[in-house]
């Protein structure tokens, strides 16, 4: 029954991940790093991230794709997907390499948290976000640091228990080489997706994470008007300097030569949530451990 489900499963994921594939060629409207993190979430979370990307990002006429994103639900789902498809990355890059390490699963979850925060921060933030900055990456990097850090420990907290909860009861899917191991990641991926959704929902929400970008020019109706609540802006070597957002009420987010205008919160309050998101992440690794023993030992 598990075998036939994994069937099913795969031949929806590669239907999901062609037409994402495709919409994004030929009907793609955002960066092509906003283009790419859909088709990695999709790859890792199949039809799951087709329904959401059917739902919050997909372009559904040519001018209409500023208004279809504005909702701030949307625009946090969309927000989610450059944390998830980053951090997933890594992860899974990292559950790949762990087996021939012959690490306990304690060590194996620090490595695979490690390599999804160096991913998700290094490309899916910092580098989307680097046109905000005047295009200077390492600017982005700082500038960015929190809200990845927060919504990272948030995926890293859904995902870690499942991957260590299905590895104990289920052997065979830590072998990167069977197709249990990435169905058991595609498992741990939805649920890393959905406790992560409620922070990344509040950053796009406070203004202090980017959601659905437009390229400007790109989404123009049949007739070759813009869509009318895009404002005129710049790119700047090819980054994402300029590109339209919202926020929850639909309101414009840039002011001044067409950067969005990002908030910032005070250093001590980065801090206490960054330590918040860190403790909900090491009791989810407790709770784990009451009933898979994570260890630390050398080797297994």
């Amino acid at each position: 029954m598990l075998q036939g489900a994994m069937i099913v499963w795969f031949v929806l994921t590669i239907a999901s991940l062609a037409f994402v594939v495709w919409d994004s060629i030929f009907n793609g409207v955002t960066s092509w790093v906003q283009r790419l993190a859909w088709v990695l979430v999709v790859a890792y979370t199949g039809p799951v991230g087709c329904f959401l990307y059917f739902m919050t990002c997909r372009r559904p006429f040519p001018g209409g794709h500023d208004a279809f994103t504005n909702k701030t639900w949307k625009q946090a789902v969309n927000s989610e997907m450059h944390c998830l498809a980053g951090d997933a990355t890594g992860i899974v890059i990292a559950a790949a390499i762990v087996p021939a390490l012959g690490l306990t699963n304690g060590w194996d979850s620090v490595f695979e948290y490690m390599a999804g925060f160096i991913c998700g921060l290094f490309i899916f933030q910092a580098l989307m976000m680097r046109g905000m900055f005047d295009g200077d990456y390492w600017k982005a990097v700082q500038k960015t640091f929190f809200a990845e850090t927060v919504s990272m420990n948030c995926v890293m907290a859904g995902m870690l228990p499942t991957m260590i909860v299905l590895a104990s009861f289920w052997p065979g899917s830590v072998e990167p080489s069977a197709p249990e191991f990435w169905f058991r990641m595609s498992i741990a991926s939805i649920v890393g997706l959905v406790a992560a959704y409620p922070v990344n929902y509040w950053l796009v929400a406070s203004h202090l994470k980017h959601g659905c970008m437009t390229l400007p020019g790109k989404d123009t109706s049949s007739l070759g008007h813009r869509s009318p609540e895009r404002p005129m802006a710049n790119a700047m070597n090819g980054t994402i300097d300029g590109m339209s957002g919202h926020n929850h009420s639909g309101e414009d987010h840039h002011a001044g030569h067409g950067k969005m205008q990002m908030a910032t919160l005070p250093l001590a309050t980065q801090c206490m949530l960054i330590g918040a998101s860190f403790a909900l992440l090491i009791g989810a690794g407790f709770v784990t451990d009451l009933f898979v023993p994570i260890t630390f030992g050398l080797m297994n």
